[in-house]
């Protein structure tokens, strides 16, 4: 398949910056919808289902620090917790951490 040059330059757009100690800022037209886990009786995870879906922007804001009021949303809360935005991912097997 070839990919038109707008194609190309659309998708060039796409960026998520993490910034430090506060948001994701997202940029290029990324479709943003809430996705949720479906799980049985047993509590088992059988995939994902579409939650709601938010307008088509060329940016968002988006929060991190899971405090905000208006989640998807940042509405700027990271400053009054002072959010510690450093996270490291661990080495430790994920059987050993359940």
């Amino acid at each position: 398949m070839v990919k038109s040059k707008n194609q190309t330059s659309k998708e060039n757009k796409f960026k998520i910056k993490v910034t430090k100690d506060g948001p994701y800022l997202i940029s290029g037209e990324i479709p943003l919808s809430e996705q949720i886990i479906c799980v049985d009786d047993e509590d088992q995870c059988h995939g994902w289902k579409e939650g709601n879906k938010y307008p088509l922007e060329e940016g968002y804001t988006l929060c991190r620090c899971g405090h905000s009021q208006h989640k998807p949303y940042c509405d700027g809360t990271h400053v009054k917790i002072k959010l510690d935005g450093n996270e490291e991912a661990t080495n430790i097997p994920y059987m050993e951490q359940a």
